[in-house]
């Protein structure tokens, strides 16, 4: 189990992280979500040890995590940081890279591991190709196999997929995940990719201004965002008058709705269409009224300008 207790750390005269209070089961998949700058690298930072935190304790199982005033090499060996700068040797292979953190006293054994890596992150094509030669995506992928070759027990990624073409990101992910879960490695992903959160994460955590506002499973999460902040870390959303659609609903209250919960309805709140955009298998609809904009999804482009009587289904 991974547990900090009243951790802070002071990044600058305006900013804090902390204090944080979390707990994370072995083998558990964790997601660290929020705007840029709220923390969640720093925070990374801090669980592997490169920081000298201000207050609090932090432990892996029995372990405490400590900072560089008690390591000289900062960084604890039973947890690894893929960070979003690459540490990679350019001049060699790919399977070298991998390779250099595995054992030379069992060449077949560390070959065989080596391979099973490639695998993984979809990079056996490449073996032999020099990381100077790679793309952006493609060194991102050999620094990640190169992470999990040094066998962690705790994985920590920072935006993992984020140099990363979507049509091989999709596939990466489901390996990597199945992977990690395979081994029982435990592992916290900071993350913009609210892909990366939903499919994948058992537990979501919600940082904001350096704090941890909100956490839970994910699934209770994305369904109950405890405000419009969280909700919108994983796509669209609309805040809207609950007396709209409830009319026992106090003149105050708001609900959230995402695009797929507002449907058109024969009655309901009457809304003017704006636009239209297709995203695949359906449109995003854009609409007004009361000079609030709302958004929901249709199979179908609506009329610009049309007036609809839109509604609720509270299903996900």
């Amino acid at each position: 189990m991974l547990h900090l207790k009243n951790v802070s750390y002071q990044v600058s005269d305006r900013f804090t992280v902390g204090l944080i209070n979390l707990s994370i089961l072995k083998g558990d998949h964790v997601a660290i979500i929020g705007e840029s700058g709220c923390g969640k690298t720093t925070l990374l930072k801090v669980i592997y040890g490169l920081m000298d935190i201000d207050n609090g304790s932090i432990f892996w199982k029995d372990r405490k995590v400590t900072g560089p005033e008690d390591n000289l090499i900062p960084g604890m060996p039973y947890i690894k940081y893929l960070s979003q700068d690459f540490d990679l040797m350019p001049f060699t292979s790919v399977a070298e890279n991998i390779n250099k953190y595995l054992s030379r006293l069992e060449p077949e054994t560390s070959k065989a591991r080596t391979d099973e890596l490639m695998q993984v992150v979809n990079m056996t094509a490449y073996e032999n190709a020099k990381v100077k030669t790679l793309s952006g995506g493609q060194k991102q992928r050999v620094a990640l196999a190169q992470t999990l070759a040094k066998e962690p027990e705790l994985l920590l990624l920072d935006e993992p997929f984020s140099h990363i073409d979507n049509f091989r990101k999709n596939k990466l992910r489901r390996q990597l995940f199945a992977y990690l879960k395979e081994k029982n490695i435990t592992c916290l992903v900071a993350t913009h990719d609210s892909t990366d959160v939903l499919s994948y994460m058992d537990k979501t955590i919600v940082m904001k201004d350096g704090k941890i506002i909100a956490q839970d499973l994910t699934n209770n999460l994305y369904k109950n965002p405890t405000s419009y902040y969280v909700g919108s870390l994983f796509g669209d959303i609309n805040e809207l008058p609950k007396q709209w659609f409830f009319k026992d609903a106090k003149t105050n209250e708001t609900i959230l709705l995402y695009p797929h919960q507002i449907i058109i309805a024969s009655q309901g709140k009457k809304v003017t269409i704006e636009n239209s955009y297709f995203i695949g298998s359906t449109y995003l609809i854009t609409a007004k009224a009361n000079n609030k904009v709302i958004l929901f999804f249709h199979n179908t482009p609506l009329k610009v300008n049309a007036d609809y009587n839109i509604n609720v289904i509270l299903q996900y």
